[in-house]
């Protein structure tokens, strides 16, 4: 077994090139691999080791949770402040758990602001995003029925608890899990465009060179973590080592969560709980624009894997490699080639008022269009597409699309052929005080959104049949752009926007 994972570790700088890395590997809590490559700051020559400062980014949602946790025995005694933060909400609020299981409904704020028209490197504070909170007005899905990805389910936790505790929210987590875990440099890193060591975070690839990542956003609970490869192997011993207390921060965070209906969540406290080399796991990545992390937990085997790239490359991947070579995983062998399904096509899901776009991929799989990025599901002998994650199968009525992460299964219609039509114009959302505009250019429909936060930039549209058009969005403040939006012209002559993060958002024409 330490051949191999002494072996997936020497392969890992090409198989994921990039400017440096860094990776842990612990078994039982004790370190198998602690390894650093390359540089933290290319242009200034900074060597990255395992005490180079990182960007654990969407990782600090579990730190998040666990100091509600630790803070409060019963978190619903914050359910008020967290409605207190919506005061334009016409719905029932979500609830503190309902954050903390990415169960709130609320559409996520990265992606609404680029509806306000947001550059995508403009500054976004605390002013912008308690703007962009405190404007919701309704929400697109009811809390507790769902899943949906949301940054500022977690950044509203980190303000309430602080507001509630009268403390600075570094100030908690180096008091509840810093300090306990051993977390001897990690801190607060909420301002982007710097780290305090200098450790820098680059886009592009080795064909078109690598350049640092320019980010102006200011994070807290959602993901402002910062932290070396050396405080994240702490973190994972402290796991390892309070396993079997059932009072213990990572216990408590790891336990069992469901949804409304009884059906049990994949995810919760800031933490998935899909299985790795088919054992159960829990864990998190992270991302931003010149940074990708990941982290899980094996249980069962006590096993631990951390991946820390200051570039774009897949650390989940890496971290999955890792893993397999540390439980001598054979190799899975390629599947055999099967016949494409008599399914492709485009459709609309009813539900979420999105489009889902299913085509063959390259790699003999069937790529789904739905959230971003595409994902890529293999076929199967019945017919179907896909595993447990995401799966598309022939049923009654058609083509069904089930998500159980999301605690959804639907029907797919697809999407009318027909003309196109004219649809140029200015539309309004009432809902966010927000414009949409179409022009003919040429012969081509181009869109963007403006609003308090700026005006977008235009993009050519792309028809998908009938009523239904597509607007790209391919980079947001965030790391994971909306991608397209699905612009649906309704019977009644308005457009319905939306894309996973943010969806059922109606515009009505103006001029």
């Amino acid at each position: 077994m330490l051949n191999r994972l002494e072996s997936c570790l020497k392969d890992l700088p090409a198989a994921f090139p990039g400017p440096g890395g860094a990776v842990a590997v612990l078994k039982g809590g004790e370190v198998l691999v602690r390894h650093a490559w390359g540089y933290a700051n290319a242009e200034r020559r900074m060597a990255f080791t395992p005490r180079s400062l990182f960007r654990m980014c969407s990782i600090t949602k579990q730190f998040t949770c666990g100091v509600v946790l630790s803070a409060f025995a019963d978190p619903a005694v914050l359910d008020e402040d967290v409605a207190a933060m919506l005061p334009r909400l016409t719905e029932a609020p979500p609830t503190t758990l309902d954050l903390c299981h990415n169960q709130s409904g609320l559409r996520d704020y990265w992606a609404v602001a680029m509806l306000h028209g947001s550059p995508v490197e403009a500054p976004f504070g605390d002013a912008e995003a308690a703007a962009v909170i405190a404007g919701t007005r309704s929400l697109h899905f009811a809390p507790g029925t769902r899943y949906s990805y949301v940054n500022q389910n977690f950044r509203m936790l980190s303000d309430v608890v602080a507001a509630r505790t009268g403390r600075g929210f570094g100030e908690l987590l180096r008091k509840y899990l810093f300090e306990p875990a051993g977390m001897g440099s990690a801190i607060l890193a909420a301002d982007t465009r710097a780290m305090p060591d200098g450790t820098e975070g680059y886009e592009g690839n080795v064909a078109s060179g690598f350049r640092a990542a320019e980010n102006r956003i200011y994070w807290t609970g959602d993901a402002g973590l910062g932290a070396c490869l050396d405080d994240m192997i702490a973190w994972e011993k402290f796991v390892d080592a309070s396993r079997d207390e059932a009072g213990s921060v990572y216990a408590r965070l790891a336990a069992p969560v469901g949804f409304a209906d009884g059906a049990p969540a994949a995810y919760g406290f800031g933490l998935s709980r899909l299985p790795v080399c088919g054992r159960a796991a829990t864990g998190h990545g992270g991302a931003l624009r010149g940074w990708r992390s990941q982290r899980f937990y094996l249980p069962g085997e006590r096993l631990s894997v951390v991946v820390m790239f200051n570039h774009m490359a897949d650390a989940g991947a890496a971290a999955r490699q890792l893993a397999a070579a540390a439980l001598d995983e054979p190799v899975a062998a390629a599947a055999a080639g099967l016949p494409d399904p008599g399914w492709l096509g485009d459709y609309m899901v009813a539900e979420t008022g999105l489009v889902a776009r299913v085509s063959r991929a390259a790699d003999g799989k069937v790529a789904l269009g739905y959230g971003y990025p595409a994902e890529h599901l293999a076929l199967n002998e019945d017919g179907s597409a896909g595993d447990e994650g995401t799966r598309l199968r022939p049923g009654p009525g058609g083509l069904w699309m089930d998500r159980p992460a999301e605690n959804f299964s639907g029907l797919l219609t697809p999407v009318a052929g027909g003309p196109a039509g004219a649809i140029g114009g200015r539309y309004y959302c009432e809902e966010l005080d927000a414009e949409l505009t179409i022009s003919d250019s040429g012969g081509v429909f181009y869109g963007a959104f403006s609003g308090f936060l700026g005006q977008g930039r235009m993009e050519a549209l792309q028809h998908v049949g009938g009523g239904v058009w597509t607007l790209p969005c391919p980079r947001a403040l965030d790391h994971s752009p909306p991608g397209d939006w699905t612009l649906a012209v309704r019977a009644d002559g308005e457009i319905e926007v939306g894309c996973w993060l943010a969806r059922g958002l109606r515009y009505r024409a103006v001029g």
